[in-house]
């Protein structure tokens, strides 16, 4: 191959590549305190933003709607405006709800296992051979690990956002609830946050 070809070739992949990329779709976080389910205590302010319709689903996952598949995604933005950064290694997120209902988030890899080991498909092959296949987990697309919540510390002056998974739909009167924020420098757990979404 001469060098004008490979170089062709290098230059088309990376155009495929950004052009898929572009495709996936963005999302724009503001500061916390401009979503309407926000709180602040102690000088950080949590904003929770349930992932619950059709368009905000399609505006962060795009064909894939969590919502159809019994995973409410929410949205978590945490801003800390203060001199002391804020360690997240404890940190504790449930959605609780009217009827003493409390549910721990789970953790985006271990969505593609939710619904068990699927049995392969077999079919017999063009020569005698056998062909097996698997139907694709959509929880195994880029987006559900890929915009998930990771962030372990926030720094001063730092903002931290993504969203945790809850196995369960939307319900009136529910809430979130945060626990296990700690100071790093004074090493204290801050108060707890609970934002109702009603």
């Amino acid at each position: 191959m001469n060098l004008a070809f490979k170089c062709l070739i290098l230059l088309t992949s990376v155009a495929v590549a950004f052009a898929a990329d572009k495709e996936k779709p963005k999302i724009e976080i503001h500061p916390a305190a401009s979503y309407p389910h926000h709180q602040t205590s102690q000088g950080v302010t949590i904003a929770a933003i349930p992932y619950d319709t059709e368009e905000l689903a399609k505006s962060a996952f795009g064909k894939l709607n969590p919502n159809e598949r019994g995973i409410l995604p929410v949205l978590v933005v945490i801003d800390n405006p203060t001199a002391s950064a804020i360690r997240l290694n404890r940190l504790k997120i449930e959605y609780t709800a009217p009827g003493g209902l409390r549910v721990l988030n789970t953790p985006a890899q271990d969505l593609r296992f939710l619904n068990g080991a699927r049995e392969p498909k077999i079919s017999p092959g063009p020569v005698g051979g056998i062909h097996v296949s698997r139907d694709k987990n959509p929880f195994g697309e880029w987006e559900i690990e890929g915009r998930a919540f990771n962030a372990k510390m926030i720094a001063p002056n730092d903002t931290a956002s993504g969203f945790f998974y809850f196995q369960t739909g939307r319900r009136g009167g529910a809430s979130l609830y945060l626990s296990g924020l700690v100071d790093a420098k004074s090493g204290q757990e801050l108060f707890y946050f609970e934002i109702p979404f009603d």
